[in-house]
């Protein structure tokens, strides 16, 4: 059973940014991929961003230009900046992992709130 837990999430003014953090308690690396989900308010589940084991992104257009996903293999952890945020980005957040030896895992959800 793999853990990801996500932290960052917050209240944040639009035009602000946060930095959410995904930690893995399974090493994360070649044979792995990353992304980030979110869910809104009366909404589906989207995918945000994500990230391959060697290293391409790709992200929804919603978000494109302000956020950004990167991975940090040696502290199994997987990022998400998100800058010029905007009240329509207030959403629960989900770290999302799949690799190849252990399946597929998603985290417990962060909240971000963009209001003024």
């Amino acid at each position: 059973q793999v853990q990801l837990v996500e932290s960052g999430g917050g209240l944040v003014q639009p035009g602000g940014s946060l930095r959410l953090s995904c930690a893995a308690s399974e090493n994360i690396g070649s044979g792995n991929t990353m992304a980030w989900y979110r869910r809104a308010p009366g909404r589906q589940r989207e995918l945000v961003a994500v990230i391959t084991g060697g290293g391409s992104t790709n992200y929804a257009d919603s978000v494109k230009g302000r956020f950004t996903i990167s991975r940090d293999n040696a502290k199994n952890t997987v990022y998400l900046q998100m800058n010029s945020l905007k009240p329509e980005d207030t959403a629960v957040y989900y770290c999302y992992g799949a690799w190849t030896i252990f399946g597929a895992y998603w985290g417990q959800g962060t909240q971000v709130t963009v209001s003024s």
